[in-house]
């Protein structure tokens, strides 16, 4: 049986946690910042977590996490 790759891509994006969760960087904060308030830009900075609902798909990119 050969061994099975983790997606490059999901490995740069996504850290497993300890309880099983998935953490995950929020998106919008790249560029066109001077739109949004200092509020919005700061709760982009703190880490999200994957949605129960897409935690399968991320876990199957990551097969050794």
């Amino acid at each position: 049986m050969p061994k099975v790759k983790t997606h490059s891509a999901a490995k740069k994006r996504f850290k497993v946690l300890p309880h099983g969760g998935i953490k995950r960087k929020k998106g919008f904060h790249a560029h066109l910042l001077t739109g949004k308030t200092r509020k919005r830009k700061r709760h982009l900075r703190s880490p999200g977590i994957v949605d129960k609902s897409d935690e399968k798909r991320v876990k199957r990119l990551l097969p050794y996490k």
